[in-house]
């Protein structure tokens, strides 16, 4: 992908955390809350990066799927064979309890697969970005872009997966939601492995912890939508792992009719 794409991406997400925060660290915020359809919770910092997001992607020539944008029917999306994915705030439940785990998620996906991700974590500073052709890399402490060179970003970031020495199998989980068949999940990779570590994280942050290196898998047994794991998808898949849906042996994929998720496991190469 063009160099100046993916930096404007950044460069989104960026701005899309700095107005999230705004909201997030004011004592006197209303976060005026609401309820989806589908009962999840919708914020005005939602709204806020949402509008902050496509207004940067809107200069590149690319339609927008985003979780809170306008849901076309699939009649108008199926020639899309190039598009950005976005969740402007994802683990709004996260947002909510105030516990920091919370993301901006943007993926540009191609022909149903995600080819690039970038996703920025406010309140640590945390920025992780991939692109197929370059690899995946994670960057700590920035709030801004100082920098119109990918080549520069990239020469103080770290590449992942980072090399991590450890005897335990870890398995990370949702803190929000755990199912019966995670745990099932999880008690026979106990039986499978010596020793197993459980890490529980909110949004979009397990998938970066598989792509990390710092877990092994992550089963999600429970709904998801597109614009919660094409980002992250993008990061593992350039990371050397990959998203399979949990019934077949094959990846997700991307800008579908029904936009809801196959359930699915996040593993590390």
């Amino acid at each position: 992908m063009k160099e100046e794409y993916i930096l404007k991406a950044i460069e989104a997400a960026l701005l899309a955390g700095a107005e999230i925060m705004e909201v997030y660290e004011d004592p006197n915020a209303d976060f005026q809350v609401e309820r989806k359809a589908d009962n999840s919770p919708l914020t005005i910092a939602d709204r806020r990066a949402n509008e902050t997001i496509t207004r940067a992607l809107l200069q590149m020539p690319y339609p927008i799927l985003s979780e809170e944008g306008k849901q076309l029917p699939y009649a108008e999306r199926a020639d899309w064979k190039e598009l950005w994915i976005v969740d402007p705030l994802d683990g709004t439940k996260e947002f909510i309890k105030r516990n920091g785990e919370f993301t901006v998620n943007i993926a540009f996906v191609r022909e149903g697969v995600p080819v690039m991700g970038v996703i920025y974590v406010p309140v640590k500073k945390s920025l992780y970005f991939a692109d197929e052709t370059l690899g995946a890399f994670k960057v700590e402490d920035i709030v801004r872009i100082d920098t119109d060179s990918l080549k520069d970003l990239t020469e103080r970031a770290v590449r992942l997966p980072m090399e991590e020495k450890r005897d335990t199998f870890v398995v990370v989980a949702s803190r929000s939601h755990c199912t019966p068949e995670t745990e099932e999940y999880i008690a026979r990779m106990r039986r499978e492995h010596d020793r197993v570590e459980l890490r529980s994280s909110g949004s979009s942050l397990k998938i970066c912890l598989v792509a990390e290196g710092k877990a092994d898998v992550y089963p999600r047994f429970a709904p998801t939508m597109e614009w919660d794991t094409a980002a992250g998808h993008a990061i593992v898949r350039a990371a050397g792992g990959e998203i399979w849906q949990a019934e077949k042996h094959e990846p997700l994929q991307y800008n579908k009719e029904n936009l809801l998720n196959p359930w699915f496991i996040v593993m590390k190469n």
